[in-house]
């Protein structure tokens, strides 16, 4: 099986030759709110730091890719940038973070449980974890299944989240919270509507 960077570089190279975008604008500040001011904060996938930057100010940002053609459009925008794959142990010390942001990432995992852990340990005690995932079981996912195509029209994505799967992947973190945002019927019924699940979580400070 190929690596996550052969697979996501291949997928994404031509959305990112064409321009930083950003998936469901409508997190950004719930991610802004959850990261504040005055934080070490680690970006895990951050691609060319389309997402990052808003977060940038008043803040140490590192950001973490496998892509070194998209890390270098992060670095020009003052984040500090590490190629690695968060497949692997993440390559910092223990308790170095104060948040850390995991934007549109665990679907994309083969063991997202894993990539947790490492989580919880380069989070200092109190420290937050923010991130999002797709709502993969919106009602456009399920009428897509039903037409016998899969729920999901990229194929990085190894992962289907719901509210539940979600809560189980955090189960060692305090204070988990869940938000769904996106789309443009949401207002209707956020759970079957929503393009995203938003969420917080924090490391137990003992």
């Amino acid at each position: 099986m190929s690596s996550l960077g052969e697979r996501y570089e291949e997928h994404h190279r031509e959305r990112r030759d064409g321009g930083d975008f950003v998936f469901v604008p409508e997190r950004v500040p719930l991610l802004v709110a959850a990261v504040g001011r005055g934080k070490r904060v680690l970006d895990l996938g951050c691609r060319t730091g389309a997402l990052t930057r808003h977060f940038l100010e008043g803040n140490s940002v590192v950001g973490l890719d496998v892509d070194p053609a998209a890390l270098e459009k992060a670095a020009a925008l003052g984040v500090e940038p590490v190629q690695a794959d968060v497949e692997d142990q993440l390559p910092f010390e223990g308790a170095s973070f104060d948040v850390v942001v995991a934007g549109e990432l665990f679907e994309h995992l083969q063991f997202p449980d894993a990539l947790v852990a490492e989580i919880r340990r380069v989070l200092r005690p109190g420290g937050i974890l923010a991130g999002s995932v797709p709502n993969a079981f919106r009602v456009q996912s399920r009428l897509r299944f039903m037409r016998g195509r899969p729920p999901e029209d990229d194929p990085t994505h190894l992962r289907m989240f719901s509210p539940a799967a979600v809560r189980h992947l955090l189960a060692g973190f305090e204070r988990v919270e869940l938000r769904f945002v996106g789309g443009r019927y949401a207002r209707l019924n956020a759970r079957l509507f929503a393009r995203d699940l938003a969420f917080t979580a924090t490391k137990p400070s003992a």
